[in-house]
């Protein structure tokens, strides 16, 4: 059977999308905990980070970096942080959040936003990724992990 987040990049429910390749997508959760809070998921479903070969990891990682790096210059905040949790979805993924304190890696203090919201958020981070050099990545709408 097929994970929630395999359904989101197979279009079948929606999905707000910031960044793809042909190794993962990055895109909104419906409960951030702050602003900008994305998950990197890889394409391939593996059950917890562990489960991953190295390389796929190392390459979330790698993206998550990019990420950060965009959201510091969108959002006001002091740090960016990342979280591997996987309990809410049996596929692994790679939480970054930008962060004011370290009370903002609370995954149970997300709450649910608005489409507004998560648009409005996911289409700043979006302008941020092309602006670094980073277009080739960025889906061709917001509600795809589709590339050129």
């Amino acid at each position: 059977m097929a994970t929630l987040f395999e359904k989101i990049i197979a279009g079948e429910l929606p999905g707000k999308f910031v960044y793809a390749d042909d190794v993962c997508v990055v895109f909104a959760t419906i409960a951030p905990v702050r602003p900008g809070h994305v998950l990197v998921v890889p394409r391939e479903a593996y059950n917890a980070w562990t489960d991953m070969p190295e390389e796929l990891a190392a390459h979330i990682m790698k993206v998550g970096h990019r990420i950060g790096k965009a959201q510091l210059s969108v959002y006001e905040c002091e740090r960016i942080g990342l979280e591997i949790a996987g309990f809410e979805v049996p596929h692994a993924h790679l939480h970054v959040i930008p962060l004011r304190d370290e009370n903002d890696l609370v995954l149970a203090e997300a709450t649910q936003v608005s489409e507004r919201v998560l648009e409005s958020t996911i289409s700043a981070l979006r302008s941020a990724l092309e602006e670094q050099g980073h277009e080739a990545n960025v889906p061709l709408t917001i509600d795809s992990p589709a590339l050129a």
